[in-house]
């Protein structure tokens, strides 16, 4: 029986303000807030919500059988949150549904899994604890900042204790093989891999509207005939792609959404199943290791990380960035860590890229590669100036963590201390407060005899005044 997963992410560009080299050491803030206000929301209108929506409507049109996959990178959810938090609370709505799994990713949305382990590790364990946070539940599946995968990153994956990750179908590491099976990776066999079938993804998120292409108009009985009519024995096809398809990149005026929301019935018909990434990670075997030695991801034709680290400003600001990656994550201050989030989004390096590309890119402010290099140069440049005036260069990493360690031992041992005098303090009131209660119900009885004796005397006096008479 043939299994449809379907996977939609939702990351939002931060976008940089326009940063002079004179801002430097003057100004400590880096970004647009009226253009990260204006995009979110008009993402959120546009696309987010109408695709939720109707999701939504498929899940309980057609219960348990339809299943769907969400991944968020952290620094998108900050923006929800600030923005756009309806389509936060329509995705906690869908998740009580059972029918919706939330993957991991790199909180960033950033290339750390290409330059520093422990940096990706922290990155991925962020963004978990976040979703956990609102979802509930810890994610057990990986999905790599724009599905970027090699058997190094694959065995890190495994070491994080993830059941699988998503990746590319690339052409140039399957050969002849197919997409439409569960995979391992060859450095760590219990990591399942699924991978995205890159011709039926693309036909919704890239050519839907396109009339010039020879598959318009895509019906969605067509769409799974086409899954239908794969070989028997090819069980498992992945549709991944992000959720502002649906929306932004093919309008909801090309009746995307009416074709997303056909999709069920077809493939019942069909007796095609929907499945969650656990779900098929746990109920399907592997059919052997998939060896990617070089790094791939589902960015351009190429399916590399060369939009990213493809020119050589790109590699200066990757390293530059980089270089710090310890002392941040050492240090851990919260406003540094917060700027290194946005400061590691990937979209960063692709506005720098010169490579020309099939998909069009929008560099915001940028009226070039080298506009966006040196924008994001003078930003890092101050960020990198108030790390080493926070943590000096001449102490080195290994003597900053014991520094730190101290400090915040010493700061541990003091909260305790602190606690301890706190509560004797209270038990301390509650000692006097019993002695003054016992105290006081001492007085009460030798009061009520004084009075009693003072009583009796009385009468005796009225006795004696009348003898006397």
């Amino acid at each position: 029986m043939k299994t449809i997963c379907l996977y939609f992410e939702i990351h939002q560009i931060i976008h940089l303000k326009r940063y002079r080299f004179f801002d430097i050491g003057t100004d400590h803030y880096y970004y647009d807030d009226y253009e990260n206000e204006r995009s979110i929301s008009d993402i959120a209108e546009r696309s987010y919500m109408p695709a939720l929506n109707v999701l939504q409507d498929m899940i309980k049109e057609n219960g348990k059988y339809f299943k769907v996959a969400f991944s968020l990178s952290g620094v998108g959810m900050e923006q929800l949150e600030m923005h756009a938090p309806q389509v936060l609370a329509k995705l906690q709505e869908l998740n009580e549904t059972g029918c919706v799994e939330f993957l991991a990713e790199p909180y960033s949305h950033g290339l750390s899994s290409l330059a520093n382990e422990e940096c990706f590790a922290a990155d991925v364990r962020k963004q978990s604890a976040k979703i956990e946070e609102y979802f509930g539940k810890k994610p057990t599946v990986l999905r790599n900042s724009s599905l970027i995968y090699s058997d190094d990153i694959g065995a890190q994956a495994a070491a994080m204790g993830f059941l699988g990750m998503l990746t590319e179908g690339a052409k140039h590491v399957l050969g002849w093989k197919s997409p439409h099976y569960v995979y391992n990776c060859c450095m760590a066999p219990n990591l399942k891999l699924l991978l995205r079938d890159v011709e039926l993804s693309d036909d919704i998120s890239l050519r839907f509207n396109n009339s010039d292409w020879e598959g318009y108009p895509l019906f969605a009985d067509n769409y799974i005939n086409t899954i239908a009519s794969l070989p028997e024995d090819e069980q498992i096809i992945n549709i991944f792609m992000e959720l502002s398809a649906l929306g932004i990149a093919q309008p909801l005026s090309s009746n995307i959404l009416d074709f997303i929301k056909a999709l069920p019935a077809c493939a019942k018909a069909k007796g095609i199943t929907f499945a969650t990434p656990t779900e098929i990670c746990k109920m399907t075997k592997s059919v052997g290791n998939l060896e990617v030695p070089d790094t791939l991801s589902w960015v351009d034709e190429e399916r590399d990380v060369s939009c990213w680290l493809g020119n050589a400003m790109q590699r200066e600001a990757f390293e530059k960035l980089y270089s710090i990656a310890d002392r941040v994550r050492i240090a851990n201050d919260r406003r540094i860590c917060q700027d290194w989030d946005y400061l590691q989004a990937s979209n960063n390096f692709r506005f720098m890229t010169t490579k020309p590309s099939n998909v069009g890119l929008d560099r915001g402010i940028y009226s070039g590669p080298f506009d966006a290099f040196t924008n994001y140069m003078n930003i890092l440049g101050d960020f990198m100036n108030r790390v080493h005036s926070l943590y000096p260069e001449e102490i080195d990493n290994e003597e900053l963590n014991s520094l730190l360690t101290t400090i915040k031992n010493q700061g541990d041992e003091i909260e305790m201390k602190d606690k301890e005098i706190s509560r004797l303090k209270t038990k301390l009131e509650k000692v006097q407060a019993a002695d003054e209660k016992q105290k006081a119900s001492k007085k009460a009885p030798a009061k009520k005899t004084a009075e009693k004796k003072a009583t009796e005397k009385k009468p005796a006096a009225k006795k004696a005044t009348k003898k006397a008479e």
